[in-house]
């Protein structure tokens, strides 16, 4: 009666480690399906990968399998084993998976006794990949854009500084003409002052010459006693 009940659980414990996931693929891109195992409890195990769910023994429809860490059957160079076994990744990844893989895929890692065995079932769901938006020649790239603005820029900062060196020099023009045109001014000014005093100084030291010549004749005349 013991060993009858030590039977059963061994199968409600084997039901129990059995689970269900859903991977979704793309058509023509690599699709992994995770299984896992503890290997600090269990050590290296064998394992296999198969179509359809995990039997009660081994793997139905056998793509991989391996043993002690060796791979002993591989259906297809398209299944392979790309984490580490020592560490208890036993995923199995499908190179350019396509519409003919999806389905049911089972996992099983042989843990020593009976009905141990670690059992992980995916349901593997393909789908179209999204296509890619074709890049038009018209468009133009953000740098162009980016260096076409700034030789923009440098141009309208060059023809403006051009502009204010014209206003500049125009300035400068219009300054020395006025400069020059004061100066003219002012040299006919004091020539004019000069012939004006030229004219009118000779007929003031005439006048004084006379007056003094009068004071004189005055004073030498004797006058009677």
């Amino acid at each position: 009666m013991r060993g009858l009940s030590i039977f059963f659980l061994s199968i409600l414990t084997q039901v129990s480690s059995e689970s269900l996931h859903a991977v979704i693929g793309l058509i023509g891109h690599n699709v992994t399906l995770p299984c896992r195992y503890d290997t600090q409890t269990h050590g290296v195990l064998s394992f296999c990968w198969g179509r359809g769910k995990v039997p009660t023994s081994k793997c139905s429809d056998t793509v991989l399998s391996s043993q002690d860490g060796a791979v002993q059957f591989r259906q297809a160079s398209r299944y392979q084993l790309l984490g580490r076994e020592t560490d208890g990744d036993i995923a199995l990844t499908i190179l350019n998976a396509q519409w003919s893989d999806h389905g049911v895929y089972g996992c099983r890692a042989e843990i020593p006794g009976w009905f141990n065995d670690y059992k992980v079932n995916t349901h593997l769901v393909m789908e179209e990949a999204p296509e890619e938006q074709p890049v038009t020649q018209d468009s133009t790239p953000a740098t162009d854009v980016g260096e076409t603005t700034l030789e923009n820029i440098g141009n309208v900062t060059a023809e403006g500084s051009f502009s204010l060196q014209g206003k500049f020099k125009a300035s400068l023009e219009v300054g020395n003409i006025a400069r020059m045109g004061a100066i003219f001014c002012c040299t006919i000014i004091i020539i004019l002052v000069y012939i004006f005093r030229r004219r009118f100084q000779p007929g003031r030291k005439l006048g004084h010459l006379n007056t003094s010549a009068v004071d004189n004749i005055y004073e030498s005349v004797p006058v009677p006693e």
